[in-house]
């Protein structure tokens, strides 16, 4: 072969290697070019000046925690009661300071003629068969002295106090301010004022050969001191109360208030105004009085006030559980719940709350003894 085609065929080849290595250059710088910017721009990303530059905290799901569903917590609803209904319930305070407010329907009973009808006429009788009393606190008042009889076997106590009207309570007031030549009473409560005049309470006395002795509460009788508010009733003017009460002691006058109040009083000592003060202190969006009561019955109770500007007020309840409603005569209302105790929903309709006949009057025939 010719030596001049030798040379020109290695000149071609030559120059085709060196064509091919500087297109690979151009390739690899081009690339290398296009890795820096794209790392570049994973390493720095320009701030949004319309946004906003607080760090905003992350929360790790798996560190989350909600609050489980308890079965047994009570759910309130809003019950309306009449306002006025303030000045009504076992749990009124009356005294020198708060009238009671009648409204003719006490619902009273004849104590004569219950106690015929439940067998009764043995265990205990009344000054005058006209004698009557709230239904209510007639059972409760029979049952306490029925079970006294059967310990005792002593029937000589004798109703001597019991409802009165206020036309009566005006009776023994005056005759009281006559007898003493005071202007006024120390030892009759002012017509109106008189814890008689809501049926609730009672006087004891003792009877003995053909002629009436008073009641003092001491010997075989002390059992009702001590055993009275598992029937729901109170020693309503303590000896060691009379400057709260503003009233002597009494140890025959005792004033139904219902058993969880009852059992509270007594075991702290304390008077009906002393346990009013404390329930106030105890609002529905406060911490709630709660105890349990000899025998493992689980209490609540709180205090509603009153809308006085409105004539309803809105009552939380608890949804599904036993509770009764009292007005304190005053500011509002006492809710008392049976926490161990289930009720029916009631009829009535209730709105979610937030969470945290009329009988005429019998005057009983005149009191001899002053009383309350």
């Amino acid at each position: 072969m010719p030596k001049k085609k030798i040379s020109k065929e290695k000149s071609i080849r030559r120059t085709k290697r060196l064509t091919e290595l500087a297109i690979c250059a151009v390739l690899l710088v081009g690339g290398g070019i296009c890795v820096k910017g794209m790392v570049d721009r994973s390493n720095t990303v320009s701030t949004n000046s319309y946004k906003d530059k607080a760090e905003v905290e992350v929360t790790d799901p798996t560190e989350v925690t909600t609050e489980e569903f308890d079965p047994n917590k009570i759910i309130y609803t809003s019950k309306a009661v009449k306002t006025k209904d303030k000045f009504a319930g076992n749990l009124i305070l009356v005294n020198n300071d708060h009238q009671y407010f009648t409204n003719g329907n006490e619902d009273l009973v004849s104590i004569y003629d219950a106690n015929v009808e439940r067998g009764l006429e043995e265990c205990f009788s009344t000054v005058d068969n006209t004698y009557s009393i709230r239904r209510d606190t007639y059972g409760p008042m029979a049952d306490m002295i029925k079970a006294f009889y059967d310990q005792y076997h002593l029937n000589t106590l004798v109703i001597y106090g019991s409802y009165r009207t206020t036309a009566f309570q005006q009776q023994l007031y005056d005759a009281d301010l006559a007898e003493t030549g005071s202007e006024e009473s120390v030892r009759v409560a002012k017509p109106g004022f008189s814890e008689h005049e809501t049926g609730y309470a009672f006087d004891f006395s003792l009877y003995y050969d053909d002629h009436y002795a008073d009641y003092d509460g001491t010997g075989d009788y002390s059992w009702f001191n001590g055993n009275c508010w598992k029937y729901g009733f109170i020693l309503r003017y303590p000896e060691n109360k009379t400057d709260v009460t503003k009233f002597q002691y009494e140890p025959w006058h005792f004033r139904y208030v219902g058993v969880p109040h009852a059992f509270y009083m007594a075991k702290n000592g304390i008077c009906l105004e002393e346990y009013e003060q404390l329930v106030e202190q105890h609002p529905y969006s406060g911490e709630h009085l709660e105890f349990t009561v000899d025998g493992g019955k689980h209490m609540e109770v709180y205090f509603v006030a009153s809308d006085d500007g409105s004539e309803e007020t809105m009552v939380p309840v608890p949804s599904g559980y036993k509770y009764e409603i009292s007005g304190n005569n005053s500011t509002g209302f006492i809710v008392t719940v049976y926490k161990d105790e289930k009720a029916e929903p009631e009829a009535a309709e209730t709105q979610p709350a937030s969470q945290p006949e009329t009988q005429a009057e019998t005057a009983p025939a005149e009191e001899t003894q002053p009383q309350e």
